[in-house]
């Protein structure tokens, strides 16, 4: 199905550097890989629904709850700078330098 041939282009498109024992390697594990889906493609799923996950999945998730921090100039004193009550960060945006 694959042969080493293939897998040497493919290689070279991926600029992969393989050695001969490595191209050797890939040919037979994607040979197998690639005739394992052709058995995969055998099957009869008409009646399966699409779908993303075998099982359903849900997130659990907490309320965002505003907290003022207790010690604001704690915070503020440990930044490397401050101006005011505010972080000074470099503008990184519409920067001339």
């Amino acid at each position: 199905m694959i042969d080493r041939e293939q897998v040497h282009k493919v290689a070279l498109l991926a600029r992969l550097d393989l050695t001969p024992a490595e191209e050797e390697q890939f040919t037979t594990q994607l040979g197998s890989i690639l005739n394992y889906v052709e058995q995969l493609g055998e099957l009869d799923v008409s009646d399966v629904l699409p779908t993303t996950r075998a099982i359903d999945v849900s997130n659990v998730t907490r309320e965002d709850e505003l907290k003022p921090y207790p010690d604001r100039d704690a915070i503020l004193n440990s930044a490397p700078e401050e101006e005011r009550e505010y972080f000074k960060v470099p503008k990184i945006l519409n920067s001339e330098e």
